[in-house]
């Protein structure tokens, strides 16, 4: 009888030293539908009635990569500035949130420097491999405030 009592105890302690852990953690995070990279294919900007297509720019190129809560965007010239009649750069980066269809950008950097610290709020649409990011940039001291519509399409 002693014996069973050591072998059920031997059993109990051996099963409680299971290292594995369970597939799914207790706190997961759930990877952002926009997690990627995204190359811009088409832009339009709106101010009162009147629509500039601002994208694309022939002999630039405009990527936007996401992870699960931040963003970064780079623009640049497709001749590595040696012509600097049309060499160009931009970049900016900063955290997102997407609930639904709304999605919003705190931008913490810009080589625009006076776009930094500025919250904007859009509408994000995605299909498939192509999202359309659509609202109102405002910001008063730059005296900025049109409503963009921008398509990007997933580069990987």
């Amino acid at each position: 009888m002693k014996c069973a009592s050591l072998i059920a105890v031997a059993v109990t302690l051996l099963m409680s030293c299971d290292t594995k852990k369970d597939a799914s953690p207790a706190t997961t995070t759930e990877k952002s539908p926009l997690s990627g990279t995204w190359k811009l294919i088409s832009a339009k900007s709106i101010q009162n009635t009147d629509t500039t297509v601002t994208a694309p720019v022939p002999g630039q190129e405009t990527i936007k990569i996401f992870n699960d809560s931040y963003f970064a965007f780079f623009n640049h010239d497709l001749n590595h500035g040696a012509d600097t009649a049309s060499a160009a750069f931009g970049a900016g980066s900063g955290t997102y949130t997407l609930v639904g269809d709304k999605y919003s950008e705190h931008l913490e950097y810009c080589s625009y420097r006076g776009w930094e610290n500025q919250d904007f709020s859009f509408k994000m649409e995605i299909r498939n491999d192509t999202i359309i990011q659509s609202g109102e940039e405002k910001i008063d001291s730059l005296n900025v405030d049109h409503v963009i519509i921008e398509t990007y399409v997933r580069v990987r």
